[in-house]
């Protein structure tokens, strides 16, 4: 086997047919972002957006997602963003269990090329398929998990923010905890340079 590399990594990507998503794409999406960033999101999948261009959050949520960083003085070309899949799910419906286990040996190899010190969850698909099946993003949104070394924060995926505008507090009081942890870990100033 081919030692990990972000080119056998995008190779992978490229030729995997492990699901039927692929059959009816534009484009995959594998991620992008500093890829030795200490911080990653991983989201659910491609929209409709991101399968035209071929890049993850790009679209209405991607904006959305830019400007919370913002919020907190991170910038978002610092950071590394992907989905648990590659491929838009059709009529951007949730990734079925099927799928997102297809897809789960990328984002395995993206995690170990990253290694990301934190990773933030974004929506119920990427915690379940990252923390288990009993999580709950309303329950447990906000509440720090570590995993084998790497803190992971779940929260409310941009999109549904747009769907809902009610829980933007709560989506803003995630990113001061995610700030307060990037401080307590000495990421925050010491990476990207934001003000205490």
């Amino acid at each position: 086997m081919a030692e990990l590399t972000w080119e056998v990594f995008h190779q992978q990507v490229a030729a995997c047919a492990m699901c039927p998503l692929h059959a009816n794409i534009r484009h995959k999406v594998p991620g992008q972002g500093d890829i030795h960033a200490p911080l990653m999101f991983i989201g659910e999948g491609p929209g409709q957006v991101e399968d035209e261009e071929g890049l993850a959050f790009v679209g209405p949520a991607g904006q959305l997602l830019t400007r919370m960083l913002a919020a907190i003085s991170l910038p978002r070309d610092r950071v590394y963003i992907c989905n648990i899949v590659k491929c838009r799910p059709p009529n951007n419906r949730v990734p079925e269990e099927a799928e997102a286990n297809a897809c789960k040996l990328h984002l395995r190899n993206q995690v170990a090329l990253v290694r990301p010190k934190v990773i933030v969850l974004l929506g119920s698909t990427a915690a379940k398929n990252t923390l288990g099946p009993e999580v709950r993003i309303t329950r447990d949104r906000g509440r720090w998990f570590n995993q084998k070394g790497t803190w992971m924060l779940p929260t409310y995926h941009p999109s549904a923010l747009l769907r809902d505008p009610a829980k933007k507090r709560e989506a803003w009081e995630d990113m001061l905890t995610l700030r307060d942890k990037l401080l307590e870990l000495g990421l925050y100033s010491d990476i990207y340079g934001g003000a205490e």
